[in-house]
């Protein structure tokens, strides 16, 4: 912990030593990043993705939402649960209806010398660029002064970053939709983490076998075929097609909800998983196979994306039949994927060998 004051008027800043402020693409990974790097374990934003078994699919409506939410990975903290559990890290998890408890829980925390997770609404951090409600928003937090907070979020809300003590307290306290009572945590990393590339295995069966067999149809490959019968349909469902469409799109692509974002993290992940199983045939053919399919389906995600936009903008349903049409190619192409990620749990390493 560091202490400055160059200035009498100046107020004390308080911070963590050593933190290693990168912003990455996705505001959970990034803050899982900062968390682990500051105990030394430092492993790519798609591994960490791909060990926390982060993709998904999750189609969302109710009555009282502007427009359907489209969700491209795991609820909000299952990622950091799942990483947790994969790599025997300590996890600990703090939440509280107080809001002087909760800053409470994050100031001992750094005064102790950690940076500390936080899950809040992104609707009021002073820096962020789009004003939408997200209560599943994560960020981390290395230190405070009298005024402010300072943050690290993505790469694309500026990596480093500070907010008001107050704007980050209603964030905190916000309550909707996938908020948490001002959760915040920290990971402890063993003395003897097991291997990652010992993990690849049961990560990435986990996440294909939730993938393939949801237990609702608005999940997985299911929810993406969901969503394509419905694309249709969303003209006259938005409250405001003009406004709702385009932002949507803009969230699907940008924020990663349920755009292109994941699709290539999980595609950087299993990449990187190929070249570890590289003496492997079947395994590492898997691993390329499922590669080859989410890199097209990441540039099939993006043009669904442009096309909601267009529809939004335009007035014309026709960009959501076409919208609706590759969203069940979608859903064919990483439902086959995921069939063949989940035969590397039935082959053992031993009749893989050349």
């Amino acid at each position: 912990m560091t202490k400055a004051n160059s200035d009498a008027d100046e107020p004390e800043v308080i911070k963590v030593r050593g933190v290693d402020a990168r912003g990455a693409q996705h505001c959970e990974t990034t803050a899982l990043g900062v968390l682990l790097r500051h105990q030394g374990l430092d492993l790519s934003e798609p591994m960490l993705f791909g060990l926390g078994s982060g993709l998904s699919f999750v189609y969302w409506d109710s009555k009282n939402m502007d427009f359907p939410f489209l969700g491209g990975r795991v609820k909000p903290f299952e990622l950091t649960r799942n990483l947790a559990a994969t790599l025997g890290l300590g996890l600990g998890v703090q939440e509280t209806a107080s809001p002087r408890r909760a800053w409470e829980n994050v100031v001992a925390s750094i005064d102790a010398g950690h940076p500390v997770g936080l899950q809040l609404d992104s609707y009021h951090l002073e820096y962020f660029g789009s004003k939408v409600h997200f209560g599943g928003h994560v960020v981390a937090m290395y230190g405070y002064d009298d005024h402010d907070a300072y943050l690290v979020d993505t790469a694309q809300q500026g990596g480093a970053v500070s907010t008001s003590r107050d704007s980050l307290a209603r964030a905190r306290a916000e309550r909707g939709p996938m908020t948490a009572k001002s959760r915040s945590f920290t990971l402890t990393v063993p003395k003897n983490p097991p291997s990652p590339q010992d993990r690849i295995v049961p990560a990435v069966t986990s996440c294909a076998e939730a993938f393939l067999h949801p237990p609702i149809a608005n999940l997985g490959h299911r929810g993406i075929e969901k969503a394509a019968k419905l694309a249709r349909t969303w003209l006259q469902r938005a409250d405001d097609p003009a406004r709702d469409l385009p932002r949507a799109a803009l969230l699907m692509e940008r924020a990663g909800t349920g755009g292109a974002l994941f699709r290539n993290l999980y595609r950087d992940f299993l990449a990187e998983c190929a070249e570890s199983f590289d003496g492997e045939r079947q395994r590492g053919g898997h691993l390329r196979t499922g590669h080859r399919l989410y890199a097209e389906a990441a540039v099939l995600w993006t043009e669904t994306s442009a096309l909601i936009a267009e529809a939004g903008e335009s007035g014309d349903a026709q960009p959501l039949v076409r919208a609706g049409e590759i969203l069940s190619d979608l859903s064919r192409i990483e439902r086959e994927a995921m069939q063949v990620l989940r035969r590397l749990g039935t082959e053992s390493s031993s009749a893989n060998q050349p």
